[in-house]
């Protein structure tokens, strides 16, 4: 066989692969890696060599402005990973290789490598947003055609070879550095994606005050072209093409003219939000509204200024491509002021999406089918398309979530199709009722996950579109929401953990990948359990411990993520702070903060002194929550991101932040004179009472002793003794008191104590009274001596531990109450723990967690 047919063969394999591979293509628009350090082949192409020698780029000036643009951002990448740039050249030179870098149809050299045969665009010709990678050879010279079949298949094309040499799509949004290689080829053959699945895939970044707003005040002087241009470039790194610009007092066409025209140069599709119909701003109507007709947004007193309003701004907008919000509801994103039947709010909504239509048909002077339009279902606007309103057939149906990520409509399985086809509204960001979520990102990538698959199996492939809030921090799902929509079959449950480790990868390095997903992925799933905003001292259920249960959880997260960080290349930690470390750190913190306001709530109800711990603690929280806001803001890239933390997430009352910024929870604290000691009184719980020793019920002692807490003492919380213990326990006793369920005629009373040698003969004695019952004395520990080292000795000091059991029967009160007395009959015993065992005794290491108890 000769090289030719080899290399034939071997090109078939390739494309083979690249088309039908059954790995999920969760990042990248291909489903391959062709870029390798060093040729595997004499055919793998030099974008780079081995010798430093960068390939020449041959682009046509005649090409879209988009595709030059990004042309001039892949050079530049390829001296990010590599530390040598190319040439860009509108002709070819006497070289062996050169990059052809194209638009089919409008790059000389594309379409005659096209009419020649030497390039095949089968796979991509007449469709949307796909692109070509493929090696050629033509007599002595050897080209790496990147050509696209449209705009953004060229540049799509172009930013994944970017992706595959070590640039992040993330590389400014993040901080993410690039990957360093000496050299890089791309490997021989043909390759071409595939078309996205989802026809437009975006975000609307919005409720971006006091955020967003800042940050781009500071950074750019506003929401302008020099910031948007950074927003394009993101999106369209991560094949994306929608956007719905940010409108709480901005306006995208107006703030800056160069805003739109930039926006249709770099290949970005403009939409509006659901609430701002005919590509116009609510600040634009605001601004404006004087000059249309009365002033007034309802239609019904309106009309005319309001089609007058939405026609000029088609007209300032109708060169650009767009996909444009049609009907109309209230000002401010409230239902419309026309209150009138049901059949008459239809037919006004049919009229004003009919005069609308018109008014695009006279603009454009093209068929109104020509250009895209939505109606978004959001709200309360669900509720006319459930009762039948008529919707122009190649309109597309934008359906919405709940706000919170769950679908609340999809098409009917067994009705005929809306011919325009459907879109999903979803978000990670709320400004809403109950409470809104903005601070950072809480949202599960498995529930996304399972809600887009359910939205995509139902035919939804028109419209994605997803509120980001300020974008930051909510880069995790985002990413995740966009590459899904190219792809959506490429995500099953089995890969979605594949997914964060290629997330991290592209973020931290391989070495670091795994762990830092395992650490995101269930950040995620604790974050999701409750927003920041709607946590509280009553989220969890303190007394069944499952509240310190989850605080413990995201502490015992942060010390993970604090590991990773250490022990990372500096490189990555500015990165790692934005998209790990922080968010868990604020919200162990949080988690932190609001445990200790319950504890202290708690505590201080009890006139507990230790009350006053709980609420230092609180304040210390509190604190250390401003401390880590003002670190991302000032610190992290060097204050790049400065105002992407302000936004308030401490003391909501309502969905509306307080407007006094983060309000401290109340403490409560306890004064000596207030202290009350003992009174507690325990209740059983699945058949089982457990107690810590210092809550007892109450005490006897002799002038010369006293009880005394040994703080932290033993495997939970203290210890508890009579002392001095040179003084003769003499009529001491501790009781506990407690309510029993469980109807038994024994029960098993199991003490632990510390593990106290026979310092004296004869070792230590305590007496047991369980209700009406004989009292029982026990020796606890005589049999601690050397002749027993191995088996009990040693054994119970390594343990630090000694445990009794000791049998009683149940004399039945008519209350359900019982006490048990414990006499120590000898100095130096140390109670820790009392357990009654009515058969729901479970044998832990801690020795099971404390009941439920009341204070008398």
């Amino acid at each position: 066989m000769n090289n030719l047919k080899k290399y034939l063969i071997f090109v078939f394999l390739l494309k083979s692969i690249c088309l039908t591979s059954i790995y999920a293509q969760q990042i990248g628009a291909l489903t391959i890696d062709l870029i390798k350090e060093k040729p595997t082949t004499i055919n793998d192409f030099p974008i780079v060599s081995i010798e430093k020698t960068p390939t020449n780029i041959i682009y046509d000036k005649l090409d879209y402005k988009g595709v030059i643009r990004t042309i001039q951002d892949f050079k530049a990448d390829i001296n990010r990973v590599t530390g040598v740039k190319p040439e860009l050249l509108t002709s070819t030179k006497n070289s062996d290789y050169e990059i052809v870098i194209g638009t089919i149809g409008k790059n000389k050299v594309v379409d005659k490598l096209v009419s020649s045969g030497k390039l095949n665009i089968n796979d991509i010709k007449g469709k949307w947003e796909t692109f070509v990678v493929a090696t050629i050879v033509e007599g002595k010279k050897r080209k790496l055609v990147i050509a696209g079949s449209d705009k953004r298949g060229t540049i799509y094309g172009i930013y994944e070879l970017s992706r595959q040499l070590g640039v992040s799509p993330w590389y400014w949004w993040a901080d993410v550095p690039s990957t360093k290689r000496a050299s890089a080829y791309v490997i021989a053959g043909h390759c071409a994606s595939q078309e996205p699945k989802v026809r437009y895939r975006g975000i609307f970044i919005n409720d971006e005050a006091p955020c967003f707003t800042g940050w781009s005040k500071e950074k750019f002087g506003g929401l302008n072209s020099k910031m948007y241009t950074h927003m394009f470039e993101l999106l369209l790194r991560l094949r994306a093409n929608y956007l719905w610009p940010a409108m709480w007092g901005n306006a995208f066409n107006e703030d800056d003219p160069l805003n739109p025209k930039l926006a249709d140069e770099y290949g970005i599709v403009m939409g509006t939000s659901h609430h701002e119909p005919m590509m116009r701003s609510q600040k634009e109507w605001k601004n404006h509204s004087s000059e249309y007709g009365n002033g007034e947004w309802n239609y019904k007193t309106n009309a005319e200024g309001l089609k007058k309003f939405w026609e000029d701004g088609l007209k300032r907008n109708k060169d650009y491509e767009q996909v444009v919000t049609m009907a109309l509801r209230g000002d401010g994103d409230l239902p419309m002021d026309d209150a009138g039947s049901a059949e008459e709010n239809f037919k006004l909504i049919e009229q004003i999406m009919a005069d609308q239509r018109k008014i695009i048909k006279k603009v454009t002077k093209k068929p109104v089918n020509q250009t895209p339009q939505i109606w978004a279902l959001y709200s309360e606007v669900l509720e006319y398309y459930d009762q039948g309103i008529k919707v122009p057939e190649d309109m597309i149906v934008l359906l919405c979530d709940d706000n919170w990520g769950d679908v609340r409509r999809l098409p009917e399985l067994d009705e005929k199709r809306h011919p325009g086809g459907y879109g999903i509204y979803y978000h990670v960001d709320l400004h809403g009722a109950p409470r809104a979520y903005q601070w950072l990102n809480m949202t599960q990538i498995p529930h996304m996950w399972e809600q887009l698959h359910l939205t995509y199996s139902y035919g939804v492939d028109k419209v994605w579109i997803l509120n980001v809030g300020d974008l930051k921090p909510n880069e995790y799902p985002m990413d995740f929401f966009l590459n899904m929509a190219w792809n959506p079959t490429s995500f099953n449950p089995d890969n979605l953990e594949a997914y964060a480790i290629k997330f991290c990868e592209d973020k931290f390095g391989k070495e670091e990948a795994k762990e830092a997903a395992e650490i995101l992925s269930m950040y995620s799933k604790y974050a999701s359990l409750v927003t920041a905003e709607m946590l509280d001292s009553r989220t969890y259920n303190l007394q069944s411990g499952e509240f310190k249960q989850v605080k413990d959880a995201f502490l015992a997260l942060e010390a993970k993520a604090r590991r990773q960080y250490a022990s990372l290349d500096d490189s990555y930690k500015d990165t790692y702070v934005q998209l790990v470390l922080h968010p868990v750190r604020a919200m162990a913190n949080l988690y932190d903060m609001y445990y200790a306001v319950a504890m202290n709530q708690k505590l201080a109800k009890e006139k507990d002194l230790r009350a006053n711990y709980w609420a230092d603690q609180v304040e210390k929280c509190f604190k250390i929550d401003a401390e880590f806001m003002k670190d991302y803001n000032l610190n992290v890239s060097d204050g790049k991101w400065n105002h992407m933390m302000d936004q308030t997430h401490i003391g909501y009352r309502s969905w509306h932040e307080p407007r006094e910024g983060n309000i401290m929870p109340k403490v409560k604290r306890v004064t000596p004179e207030e202290a009350k000691q003992g009174a507690y009184v325990f209740l059983e719980k699945n058949d089982v009472v457990v107690m810590e020793a210092e809550h007892y019920y109450k005490t006897e002692s002799s002038k010369d002793t006293k009880w005394t807490v040994i703080p932290d003492l033993g495997r939970t919380l203290s210890g508890i003794a009579l002392m001095p213990y040179t003084k003769k326990a003499k009529d001491a006793s501790i009781e506990y008191k407690m309510l029993l369920e469980k109807s038994s005629d024994h029960i098993k009373v199991r003490l632990f104590f510390d593990s106290t040698l026979p310092f004296k003969k004869g070792g230590h004695n305590v007496s047991v009274t369980f209700g009406n019952s004989k009292e029982k004395t026990i020796n606890i520990n005589e049999d601690l001596n050397w002749e027993n080292n191995y088996s009990k000795m040693y054994p119970a000091g390594a343990a630090r531990i000694i445990e009794t059991e000791i049998p009683f029967p149940i004399n039945k009160s008519k209350d359900g109450s019982y006490t048990l007395k414990v006499k120590p009959l000898d100095p130096g015993i140390v109670l820790y723990k009392v357990i009654l065992d009515n058969g729901g005794y479970e044998r832990t290491r801690l020795n099971m967690d404390e009941s439920p108890y009341i204070r008398e």
